[in-house]
């Protein structure tokens, strides 16, 4: 149960960043100039919401570092998490429902060569989304929902590197005493050498002559 529910927590964040890298790469809108353009403008994630790749690059860090991390660490990246994925759902969600003109604002800029508010309403006939909006907004509810999941539960992980720890102390602490055994062992061989000559000698043997 503890593993499963670590498990589930980092799995949803990282489902959630890469689907969220994925879609910042994908068209998000079509715009449709006013100058008599043959082709609609298409407008990708990393455009239309700027914050999209860094959030979900994070994302994923945030998923793979939760595997190693201990529980202080695990509820500070629950944390962010949560508020990654909260900001990648509202953001995609406002693209989705709203079309706003700023989200198109750096596409139609770079084909006409005009910016400005104002200027770039003038230029944009009209603007439809595609589906990778929505897409992101849900792939942010998981990420989300693996934040809260994770600060729910993360007292109830094992640290990866606890059973490390302790075997690495098993073997400080168990060779100096080896070590202290076989020094030990070095003044009673000697010892018992020293007797067994005397004893020789005692009954007329030498044993340098050996």
């Amino acid at each position: 149960m503890i593993a499963r529910a670590r498990m589930l927590g980092v799995l949803a964040i990282i489902l959630g960043g890469a689907v969220a890298i994925i879609g910042s790469t994908q068209p998000w809108l079509e715009v449709t100039l006013r100058s008599g353009a043959t082709e609609a403008l298409a407008v990708p994630g990393a455009s239309a919401l700027p914050l999209l790749a860094p959030l979900s690059l994070a994302a994923l860090a945030l998923g793979l570092a939760l595997t190693v991390v201990g529980r202080v660490l695990r509820y500070v990246f629950g944390v962010i998490a949560t508020a990654i994925g909260v900001v990648l759902l509202i953001g995609s969600a406002r693209i989705a429902i709203e079309r706003p003109l700023d989200a198109v604002a750096s596409v139609v800029t770079k084909a006409t060569g005009l910016s400005g508010a104002d200027a770039i309403a003038d230029l944009v006939d009209s603007v439809t989304a595609t589906a990778w909006p929505v897409v992101v907004a849900l792939a942010g509810l998981v990420i989300a929902l693996g934040g809260l999941w994770t600060l729910a539960t993360a007292h109830r992980w094992r640290s990866g590197g606890r059973r490390f720890e302790r075997d690495g102390a098993h073997a400080s602490t168990s060779a100096p005493a080896g070590a202290a055994g076989r020094r030990g062992e070095a003044p009673v061989a000697s010892r018992d050498r020293a007797i067994d000559s005397w004893d020789d000698l005692s009954h007329g043997d030498d044993p340098t002559a050996r």
